[in-house]
């Protein structure tokens, strides 16, 4: 049964959403998810714990470790049970998964985030800058299409830039990449793969997602974010580089050939998501 509160939250939550779209749903056009984003796929093996266990479209991340599992991303509401299911295959029994990150507030990467943690009773660490977003289910910043809420969770632990997740034996950095959403966060960890140390970045987006870059009401220092964050990013190390979008990185061409080490390709996502931005906030600008 919902009690009171969580019912009083859920409202809450509908009716910053339904604010938040006055004057936008009209015009704004809706969203229309590509069907990869919910297409199940086996979950196979990248390097050392890491497993992939999200949809074609939509990464999500299993680290499995002697204390339990992690997992990063639950992706969207309609891929739970297939998460699940993954889960179970790789033997990952729902109390195990122990911790959900979040990359990034946007419906796709979160809807399902209160079904995973209603399934397994993981507790959920984000960036601190998304955590109102997380908790009310209304997304942060504007965007260029009718706005789209999600289930709202409960943030355990809000990561600030810097700050260290310790657990069974791995240690995830939190490095505050904001622009997408004013909380989006990469972790990143050092491991060793038969015996080699890799850097492996879980990359939080870079893309420009359709946001409103110019005139950003919920987000004003969105631009500047964006640029502080590529030159963030590019100078990070990193062997491995997972997205929370698969395709960035040909997450789906390497589960059979198995190059998951790929020198420069941080950098070559680095550099074009900053010229694709420049381009899109010039684009905004002139059609003001």
């Amino acid at each position: 049964m919902i009690g009171p509160r969580t019912q009083s939250r859920r409202f809450r939550a509908l009716l910053g959403l339904c604010i938040a779209a006055v004057g936008l749903c009209a015009a704004a056009p809706t969203f229309e998810v590509p069907p990869n984003w919910t297409q199940p796929t086996a979950p196979f093996h990248v390097v050392g714990p890491i497993w992939y266990v999200g949809s074609a479209g939509l990464a999500s991340y299993l680290i499995k470790t002697r204390d339990g599992a992690l997992l990063i991303d639950g992706t969207m509401a309609e891929n739970v049970p297939g998460i699940l299911r993954n889960l179970a295959t790789l033997g990952v029994r729902p109390h195990q998964l122990r911790m959900l990150l979040v990359t990034h507030a946007h419906f796709d990467h979160v809807a399902g985030d209160a079904a995973i943690v209603a399934a397994t009773g993981a507790k959920v660490i984000a960036g601190a800058r998304d955590v109102p977003a997380l908790e009310s289910g209304v997304a942060p910043g504007e965007v260029d299409y009718a706005p789209i809420g999600f289930a709202p969770v409960h943030v355990a632990r809000a990561m600030r830039d810097g700050d260290a997740l310790r657990f069974g034996g791995l240690t995830l950095k939190a490095v505050a990449t904001p622009g997408h959403t004013p909380g989006c966060t990469s972790w990143a960890m050092r491991l060793a793969d038969h015996g080699k140390p890799l850097d492996v970045l879980f990359a939080c987006s870079l893309t420009t997602g359709r946001n409103i870059l110019v005139g950003n009401r919920r987000y004003p220092g969105i631009v500047d974010d964006y640029r502080h964050s590529f030159a963030r990013v590019a100078a990070l190390p990193a062997d491995v580089v997972l997205p929370s979008h698969p395709e960035i990185a040909d997450v789906m061409a390497h589960k059979s050939d198995g190059q998951w080490i790929q020198a420069g390709l941080l950098k070559r996502i680095v550099d074009k998501s900053a010229r694709d931005f420049e381009i899109e906030l010039a684009r905004q600008q002139k059609a003001q």
